[in-house]
């Protein structure tokens, strides 16, 4: 099979990254977004970009493409989470024993325009913005694009489609348009908003930088991610509707209700935010949303990646991670396969959707861990447990959260080894216990047939 003519529909991080691996192996490559071109540094202007946590799976999809170290600069390391509790003290929470298990803060325009310049520096990479994909012909590989802004529509052919166009991909929707498939889509009854917690006067930090902030309260939860500049890209979760003494974004229509709230629940939050009523009236509501689909590619014609094929609640941290990964592993099945399409579309299905699905199932999980896990002194003290065996036992024992951050072991082997280091630590917890009654016992008994 010779190099053809690829179109990618998107132009996110995965788009972009999959562009530079397609050109690398000799393909022409045309990618459509219906955003403006990040590189005018308009941004996608829509207020809804959760700043994204790199961790190994997309640190490794960088240094592939030769752009980790140029990245570098422009991230802000998270050794770890900063706890702010309901009393207004903070505790930090380090994510892991070895200090080179940190995350890395980057803001989604700035790894999104990187992503998009080092594409088109390859001669076989062109862009296209303002388009909406409208249409797909996915047995001959066509698409019909519409101008976002004159709604001129033109139809478009390649060798091969992929779809990188999010949670509610049009490619997805065409491509499985007609055929036996099982697709759900849950939509997590909390919506969010995001607010800037501005650098200090003097320039520096209001809080400490280099960690992950996370305020957790009674139904509510905010996370902060830093930046460059000093600030924090915060992340305000809440109900869409909300109960008597809980209220949601529904009955906070406007900046001064929340400010009383957000004082309320997190005490010292606004005094972070000096305009807080006024960014909470101008921030839209964001939606939180999982897609699991059963259909991830069509023949050797049509393939998805990324958002499109297995968007997941951002809450492990892992969504743009798994994105990369994902670019990686359809890259390798296109060298493993280099003379059928359809087999490396199919094998890179089979690789990655159980993982998927499984990542889906543990960052919700971990929305009631944020939320009320980092409150709980029974889940602190498992974490500590779990960090202490892993100090002991580094190669033998490690925490979930590392397998699935700071590794690039599948998701489904991460959860596969946590579970049996559950039983395990269940089984050395009874067996103690068991012990301590049996020694109970025999001392009794000791006592009462002394002399």
């Amino acid at each position: 099979m010779t190099a053809g003519r690829a179109a990618i529909v998107g132009a996110g991080p995965a788009g972009s990254l999959l562009a530079i691996l397609l050109a690398r192996r000799g393909h022409r490559v045309d990618v459509y977004d219906l955003r403006p071109d990040p590189r005018d540094g308009k941004g996608d202007g829509e207020g809804r970009s959760i700043n994204l946590g790199l961790s190994a799976r997309g640190i490794r999809a960088l240094r592939r493409v030769g752009l980790w170290e140029t990245l570098r600069d422009r991230l802000v390391p998270m050794r770890g989470r900063v706890v702010h509790r309901p009393d207004g003290s903070a505790v930090f929470q380090a994510y892991g024993t070895d200090p080179a298990q940190i995350l890395y803060s980057v803001d989604r325009d700035e790894l999104t325009t990187l992503l998009v310049e080092r594409a088109a520096a390859h001669e076989g990479v062109r862009h296209v913005f303002g388009v909406r994909c409208t249409g797909l012909d996915r047995e001959n590989a066509g698409l019909t694009l519409a101008d976002t802004v004159t709604g001129q529509a033109r139809g478009v052919r390649a060798d091969f489609v992929v779809g990188a166009d999010g949670a509610f991909s049009a490619v997805r929707a065409a491509m499985q348009r007609g055929l036996p498939t099982d697709h759900r889509q849950d939509f997590l009854e909390w919506g969010y908003k995001e607010l800037t917690i501005p650098a200090a006067p003097g320039g520096g930090p209001r809080v400490p930088l280099e960690a992950l902030h996370v305020w957790p309260g009674d139904g509510a939860l905010i996370v902060a991610h830093p930046n460059v500049d000093a600030s924090l890209t915060a992340t305000l979760f809440l109900p869409r509707t909300g109960v008597p003494g809980a209220p949601g974004f529904d009955d906070l229509t406007g900046g001064r209700d929340a400010v009383r709230f957000l004082g309320r629940v997190f005490p010292g939050f606004a005094d972070l935010v000096p305009d807080l009523a006024a960014q909470y009236a101008a921030g839209p509501v964001g939606t939180l949303v999982t897609i699991r689909t059963s259909r991830w590619r069509h023949a050797g014609r049509v393939v998805l990646v990324g958002d499109a094929a297995h968007a997941v609640y951002p809450f492990y941290g892992q969504g743009m991670n798994a994105a990369l990964e994902d670019c990686l592993v359809l890259d390798d099945c296109l060298a493993r396969h280099p003379g059928d399409r359809a087999a490396a579309f199919g094998a890179y299905q089979r690789l990655r959707r159980p993982h998927t699905d499984i990542l889906a199932d543990l960052s919700e999980r971990n929305f009631a861990d944020l939320r009320d896990g980092t409150r709980s002194p029974l889940r602190l003290a498992r974490r500590q447990a779990d960090l202490a065996l892993n100090r002991i036992f580094p190669t033998l024992w490690r925490p979930l959260y590392t397998m699935v951050s700071h590794t690039d072991m599948p998701y489904g082997e991460a959860l596969r080894r946590a579970r049996h280091q559950d039983r395990v630590l269940r089984w050395s917890g009874a067996a103690l216990a068991a012990g301590v009654a049996l020694a109970a016992v025999k001392l009794t008994s000791a006592r009462r047939t002394s002399p």
